[in-house]
């Protein structure tokens, strides 16, 4: 039976519920005494709220990529908060298109390859915590990239960025350079609120198929097309 909690959580999901329901049975030996019932209910719900939440974030639904070719696909669930061209993108050498996708705590915050691709290398920047909603964030913000390209349609090389945000705290990143990666696997994640995004080359036939306020699903929703190899 596949696990449905992500192997990058782990180590939360192992310790904060426990801590959560230790409160819990704290709160409630501590207070039964001198606060009214429903003022206990009402805190013990909250608690279980948190608790059901905490699971809930580090979830790890089975995804499906779509069939066939000539398309990038999601990076991370969430919304798209802004398309653009950027002039320079690192590892592109050139313009760029960036996909911004701003990811709230209630959102599947796993991270996958949105094409198939050889990893160039990565590069991790400290950095400030704004919110993640602003395209600032991607330049101030705590952020890893990852540098790949593409093994198969045009060859293009991509970037995927990882961005904290004003809750999220770590970046987990299980890619290495030299590494392969299939469409739609699983390389990290970004712990709690954040953003992501996807560079590619301008002038490579690769076009967004996306707009601000589209939500998507990482493996699912595809966000850039090319023509397709003849």
């Amino acid at each position: 039976m596949r696990l449905p909690i992500t192997k990058y959580g782990l180590p939360q999901v192992a310790v904060y519920p426990v801590i959560n329901l230790l409160l819990m049975l704290v709160l409630l030996l501590v207070l039964r005494k001198n606060v009214p019932a429903w003022a206990i209910v009402s805190i013990e719900v909250m608690l279980f709220a948190v608790l059901v939440w905490q699971f809930s974030f580090f979830r790890d639904p089975h995804r499906v990529v779509p069939e066939g070719e000539g398309f990038l696909i999601s990076p991370a669930d969430g919304v798209v908060s802004d398309v653009g061209i950027v002039d320079d993108a690192e590892h592109i050498d050139g313009p760029a298109v960036r996909i911004g996708i701003f990811l709230s705590v209630f959102n599947v915050h796993i991270n996958r390859m949105p094409a198939d691709v050889r990893i160039d290398g990565k590069k991790y920047r400290k950095g400030r915590y704004i919110n993640a909603m602003k395209a600032e964030s991607s330049k101030v913000n705590e952020s890893n990239d990852v540098y790949m390209t593409m093994t198969g349609g045009p060859g293009a090389r991509l970037v995927v960025r990882q961005i904290s945000g004003a809750i999220a705290r770590r970046i987990v990143c299980a890619a290495n350079e030299g590494d392969v990666y299939q469409i739609g696997q699983k390389f990290g994640m970004i712990k709690y609120g954040s953003r992501t995004e996807l560079y590619f080359p301008v002038n490579m036939g690769i076009e967004p198929c996306v707009k601000p306020g589209d939500k998507v699903s990482a493996g699912l929703t595809k966000v850039a097309e090319y023509e397709r190899s003849k």
